[in-house]
């Protein structure tokens, strides 16, 4: 028998200070190419990214290139809207590129948060590895771990758009999450249908209205489920 994929079409941005790679990660995500010369990306690229993620899967990335000087514009509100997932880029090779992660982190979370309230998950790129002699050192492993925490990323992870390393990884841990974000969401929806029908039936019988009690508590016990810990 022919197994009929489910389809989802996912928003995703990519944000970061001007020069960090975040137009040659996703020609090399996207196309698998690679080039030098990149002109600066001006208000937004938009790329189309196909995955069979499973038998039953297929996901489709709308990704959203954002240009790195937009953050001081009035129109990321506008770029952001109904997005589900984001990566934070920055360059190994310029620390200023890596303190404003932060900002751009708080930009995002104070513009955009998902269905139930919560931030979208994000992923942080430390980008432009194979300029990095030897790559990080274990310490600095460390610290970016606990920055990345801190910071309410869900992972983070090098790249190199040039060597084509942890794109395809990077990707995959935030996609998981969002399907995993999809079918949650799906299901306290469906909770909540459940427990109005719940509600309604009870409350047409006893005047007392324990049924309409018991309705918000079982919305209540749907709503208060603690989130999942990331990828």
């Amino acid at each position: 028998a022919v197994v009929t994929k489910k389809e989802h079409l996912y928003k995703i941005l990519v944000i970061g200070d001007l020069g960090t790679g975040k137009t040659s990660i996703v020609k090399r995500y996207v196309h698998n190419f690679f080039s030098q010369n990149y002109k600066a990306t001006i208000g937004v690229d938009f790329a189309l990214k196909v995955l069979d993620w499973d038998e039953r899967t297929k996901v489709r990335l709308q990704l959203w290139d954002i240009a790195g000087q937009e953050r001081f514009g009035q129109m990321t509100r506008v770029y952001y809207k109904e997005a589900v997932g984001a990566f934070v880029v920055f360059d190994l090779t310029r620390n200023s590129s890596f303190e404003a992660v932060p900002k751009w982190k708080s930009d995002l979370d104070n513009k955009l948060v998902l269905a139930d309230g919560s931030n979208i998950p994000c992923v942080l790129l430390a980008n432009k590895c194979d300029c990095v002699k030897d790559g990080l050192i274990q310490s600095s492993r460390t610290q970016m771990d606990e920055f990345a925490r801190d910071k309410g990323f869900l992972a983070w992870f090098e790249t190199s758009a040039k060597d084509n390393i942890g794109i395809d990884d990077a990707a995959n841990c935030l996609v998981r999450k969002i399907l995993e974000n999809s079918e949650k969401m799906l299901n306290d929806r469906e909770d909540e249908l459940r427990g109005m029908r719940l509600d309604d039936g009870a409350g047409s019988g006893a005047g007392n209205g324990t049924g309409g009690q018991s309705g918000s508590g079982f919305l209540g016990g749907s709503s208060g489920d603690k989130k999942r810990s990331c990828c």
